[in-house]
């Protein structure tokens, strides 16, 4: 199981920034997948999560200015992030789980499947 981010770089705040995320190598369809970043200092957080089903879950920082969506076909995760804003500043991370808790699935504990990450860096 491969999982493989794009799409980071810098941006000014409020800007915008699309990142992507391929999968390849599962069989079937995970569970739940995701986006979480890590910021020096900090743990990681759940930023976005969408299950097989299409249902949704985002952190409270990035409600109403992230979106997430998954493409089952193309096996491609994809997080919309606008109005950027600098402590949005962080490594962000793609995610799979095969853990099936019929619940969307918030902890990073909780995924079994990790992408080495794509650096977002937003300045003032």
């Amino acid at each position: 199981v491969q999982l493989m981010e794009s799409g980071g770089g810098s941006v000014q705040a409020g800007g915008s920034l699309q990142l992507t995320c391929t999968v390849s190598g599962f069989t079937g369809s995970p569970s739940c997948m995701g986006w979480f970043r890590q910021a020096p200092g900090k743990e990681r957080e759940g930023v976005a999560i969408i299950d097989r089903d299409g249902s949704t879950y985002y952190g409270d920082r990035v409600k109403g200015r992230f979106t997430i969506s998954r493409d089952n076909a193309k096996n491609t995760l994809y997080l919309q992030m606008n109005n950027l804003k600098p402590e949005d500043t962080a490594m962000y991370y793609c995610a799979a789980s095969t853990f099936d808790m019929g619940r969307l699935l918030t902890a990073p504990s909780e995924y079994n499947h990790w992408g080495p990450g794509t650096q977002v860096t937003v300045s003032s």
